[in-house]
């Protein structure tokens, strides 16, 4: 018999599930794209391959620190959780808030890339994408709000069709024969301060390919024995993810060089084309297809979880946090279901996207800032678990963190600002909401 927490929630996920959410809610579309822009910045294989494992292995490290806290709290609702613990309500519903935002946001544009990808695989659905997206979303609450074993199934699926497609792929890449060294004109790796300026530009837009390693701390409540499992999911889920990725960056490499792979827009149709001829449009775009299912199942079982939690701690009406019989708060999926639809229809998931990327670098910095309050605030507090190297490693990532946040004020100051103005907002309706749920 499957235990239960104490608001309902069902403990029957296991490291089997923690590595398929991790693959789901990482492996996107970027992996497919982003390559080009990283080759062109460091035109140089040894740079090329190393930056990629150089991402893999903060990911790595962030997870590795990141589990100290969801084993310590095996709470479900992700970084919330931890920043309400450690920094305060506010600071907490800020986390809540915007991570709430940002995953209903990126599962309306991965649901209307589904759409446009389906029209295009299938002609009748041409000109229906927001339908198309809008079915997919429901269709995916249908499963999830049977119950969590349901959402657990379709998302061990999915993330195995998913590393399948992917490394079939990159087979197929191998067997074809590889680009000639001869007559590709490669451009002159940058010296200086331009070398260093392409370094962060290219570890940015790596780190953003690996974000969702985070994914199994969304389910602490849910995880059966957090302790032993919680740490290994998350270190299989980026082993695995970083494995992908290097498969598929060394057989760009193999049939396009680093010539035909730099600047690149979209390497990965130019390499199935090259691998399986007049056919590899359709195969990139039929693994798109099953890439991004298995995202929008595991953004939508992630999103559920954040108001479920902030409701659970009074931040939210309680009714937000009841469970089904299966397991699922189906009134947070509901919620979440309903928020992703509008942002389809209204088209302003892409305004929320591009606020996205310093809420993702916010939230990284306050869980990891979170761990040093509670080993010095609770340091008898029971830790089955504790993050590698504290306190250098943790600091290494809570560096890495900050450092984006910088890069974001470089990069793109005006959505960096706009996301400050958001968040100063929110103190208001934090403040009104508190008011409300007293009386």
């Amino acid at each position: 018999m499957p235990t239960t927490n104490r608001s309902g929630l069902l403990k029957v996920l296991g490291v089997g599930f923690g590595l398929a959410i991790i693959v789901g809610n990482t492996i996107g579309a970027g992996i497919l794209r982003t390559p080009g822009d990283v080759a062109a910045a460091l035109p140089h294989p040894v740079w090329f391959i190393g930056v990629w494992v150089a991402g893999g292995v903060y990911a790595l490290l962030g997870a590795m620190t990141m589990a100290e806290m969801t084993v310590m709290i095996p709470k479900s609702g992700g970084q919330y959780v931890y920043a309400r613990r450690a920094l305060g309500e506010y600071p907490g519903f800020v986390i809540g808030w915007s991570d709430w935002v940002s995953s209903c946001g990126a599962i309306a544009a991965v649901s209307i890339a589904l759409g446009e990808l389906s029209g295009q695989l299938v002609p009748s659905l041409a000109g229906h994408e927001s339908g198309t997206a809008i079915g997919v979303i429901l269709a995916f609450t249908a499963v999830q709000w049977i119950g969590v074993r349901s959402g657990d199934r379709s998302q061990q699926l999915l993330s195995m069709l998913k590393l399948v497609a992917l490394l079939a792929v990159a087979a197929g890449c191998f067997v074809a024969p590889a680009a000639p060294a001869q007559g590709q004109r490669l451009p002159s790796l940058p010296t200086g301060l331009a070398f260093v300026s392409a370094l962060v530009f290219v570890f940015q837009n790596v780190l953003y390919t690996y974000d969702g390693w985070n994914g199994v701390t969304y389910f602490g409540g849910e995880m059966e024995d957090p302790g032993r499992k919680i740490p290994r999911a998350m270190a299989y889920g980026v082993i695995a993810v970083l494995a992908v990725y290097l498969a598929l960056n060394a057989a760009y490499l193999h049939v396009l060089g680093m010539g035909g792979l730099a600047g690149d827009k979209f390497p990965a149709a130019s390499a199935a084309h090259v691998a399986f001829g007049a056919a590899g449009e359709g195969v990139v775009r039929a693994v798109m297809v099953v890439t991004l299912l298995g995202s929008v199942n595991a953004i939508l079982m992630i999103a559920s979880r954040t108001p479920y939690a902030m409701s659970d701690d009074g931040l939210l009406p309680r009714f937000v946090s009841r469970v089904n019989a299966g397991g699922t708060p189906h009134l947070s999926l509901a919620a979440s279901a309903v928020a992703t639809i509008a942002l389809v229809l209204s088209g302003t998931f892409q305004t929320v996207l591009a606020l996205s990327a310093f809420f993702y670098v916010m939230q990284y910095a306050a869980t990891f800032a979170s761990l040093f309050v509670l080993r010095r605030r609770e340091p008898d507090a029971p830790r089955a678990y504790r993050a590698w190297g504290y306190p250098w490693i943790p600091g290494l990532v809570l560096f890495g963190a900050l450092a984006f946040i910088a890069g974001n004020f470089i990069g793109d100051r005006a959505n960096s600002v706009r996301a400050l103005v958001v968040i100063a907002a929110s103190y208001p309706v934090y403040l009104l909401s508190k008011k409300l749920l007293r009386n």
